[in-house]
């Protein structure tokens, strides 16, 4: 039999104290996706700092220069290659992550080591981000940079899966959908008040060209970039400290009797045989997964071409997409919130589907607007819908994960995530060359939403089948399949 913690018998104050304590994790780790992946790192090893000064001269034009047209692409042609290696990092740590995290989180459900191994990879993921104060602006370091990029991003994802597989640890039945959403909204709320930190004290220009923010830390290439530096140090050490309530007040799980040891190639074979056993017994809840995965990317994709599209498309300044970010993070919290609520009262589908619907209707409208006033609207209203959709799928999940596979079910929930993670940005790209016009990537993005949301309509949150010969191996924490009368190994 497995080996569960039950939170019946906890006490609600307990409860909610330990709720409060995960919660903060992900009000830390606002510092590595709004600070390294989106807005300041990412863009700043993919900018004209790391393209030879030369190149950038001849491209770029001042008030006593215009550059040639042979300029101007050398310039275009060497950002892009920037662009391409901050690309090609992240997706091979998404290519490891979809191989690795599903045998990780198997691996941490029977070893009673999962609070443990949040610790170890939430360690290295903010040691990844100390290393980005080295990546000085010169145009070899970008290597570095995408490099600690994609290392940051690949133990980011692992402690992820160990996090949602808390959700079960702090939360009842009743209550998973109010605290899932608590965390998101947590998360959304940190990232609005260290971006706000960060903005003031090191990266707003506040007049003098050389130096940003009121500490007037130097910037560019005369000032080596410090003002980005120092401020992913202090994102490091922001989540450092919010990471530290989640290890102190959440009891570890009880480790289950060691079994036998199995190869990786084993590992495997079992993951693959768990994913077959789950397509037949449980047929819906493959489909969830497969469609979390389409409308998630879909989400990811909102985040990250937003930038894009309020830059080239209505013209926003850098500090204009920060002020944006952080207004968009004001909304999607207060969004994430209510449908936190929501989804204990509705159900986490309800919440899913009716925010899916006006995100597509949102994005279509998108198409149409005009002007920065139209892009706040639209823009924001977009942000208020994300944030529920990202944690009712979260509630969803956990719902229908039978206690004691929670790591295995999220390490395939990660997995299943970054196999599709090439739609979205695919049909944004085929939709922009199609009509030359950046705006009109939109129409990929909405595909995607749609598409999750027609998969999503059958599927029902019934828990997932599980009988005892499906017990996770002791000592590997893997699955065993189950016996059936037509198995020769029964």
């Amino acid at each position: 039999m497995l080996s569960i913690v039950s939170t019946a018998t906890v006490d609600d104050r307990t409860l909610r104290r330990r709720a409060r304590a995960w919660a903060l994790w992900d009000w830390g780790s606002a510092s590595f996706n709004a600070v390294v992946t989106t807005f300041v790192f990412s863009r700043y090893i993919a900018s004209d700092l790391f393209v030879d000064p030369a190149i950038v001269d001849a491209g770029t034009e001042t008030e006593t220069f215009t550059p040639s047209a042979d300029g101007i692409r050398a310039l275009t042609a060497a950002l892009a290659e920037n662009a391409a290696v901050v690309a090609w990092a992240v997706a091979i740590a998404g290519g490891l992550v979809a191989l690795l995290a599903p045998i990780l989180g198997q691996r941490s459900d029977g070893s009673g080591k999962r609070k443990l191994w949040l610790g170890i990879n939430t360690g290295l993921t903010i040691l990844a981000m100390l290393g980005m104060f080295f990546v000085t602006p010169v145009p070899e370091y970008i290597w570095l940079g995408a490099a600690l990029l994609g290392v940051g991003n690949l133990f980011f994802e692992f402690a992820s899966v160990n996090y949602n597989a808390m959700l079960h640890q702090v939360s009842t039945k009743e209550t998973m959908g109010r605290v899932s959403g608590f965390g998101w909204g947590m998360g959304y709320v940190g990232g609005i008040v260290l971006l706000a930190i960060l903005l003031v004290l090191f990266l707003f220009p506040f007049g003098d060209p050389s130096a940003n923010g009121l500490l007037a830390i130097p910037t560019g290439n005369e000032g080596a970039a410090l003002d980005v530096r120092l401020a992913i140090v202090v994102s490091a050490v922001w989540f450092a400290i919010f990471a530290i309530p989640v290890l102190v007040a959440v009891p570890e799980l009880p480790a289950r009797e060691r079994g036998e040891r199995v190869s990786v190639v084993e590992s495997y074979r079992r993951l693959f045989r768990t994913i077959a056993r789950i397509g037949r017994r449980d047929p819906k809840t493959l489909l969830f997964l497969v469609s979390s995965a389409i409308f998630r990317d879909g989400l990811s994709a909102i985040f990250t071409f937003g930038a894009i599209i309020a830059s080239t498309v209505f013209g926003f300044s850098s500090t204009e997409v920060l002020l944006f970010a952080i207004a968009a993070n004001v909304t999607a919290g207060a969004g994430t919130f209510v449908g936190g609520w929501a989804d204990d009262r509705f159900g986490p589908k309800a919440v899913i589907m009716t925010s899916l619907i006006v995100l597509s209707t949102a994005g279509i409208s998108a198409i149409f607007i005009q002007g920065k006033a139209a892009f706040w609207v639209v823009g924001l209203i977009l942000t208020i819908f994300v944030g529920p959709v990202q944690a009712s799928a979260r509630s969803f999940m956990a719902r229908i994960t039978p206690p004691g596979r929670e790591g295995e079910m999220f390490g395939l929930y990660a997995t299943t995530g970054r196999a599709v993670s090439f739609l979205a940005p695919t049909l944004f790209g085929i939709f922009v060359t199609i009509f030359a016009d950046t705006r009109f990537g939109i129409i990929g993005i909405v595909i995607v939403l749609l598409a999750g949301l027609a998969l999503l309509i059958p599927v029902t949150a019934k828990p997932v089948t599980i009988d005892d010969a499906d017990a996770v191996d002791a000592g590997a924490g893997l699955p065993t399949p189950p016996l059936r009368g037509d198995d020769p190994q029964r």
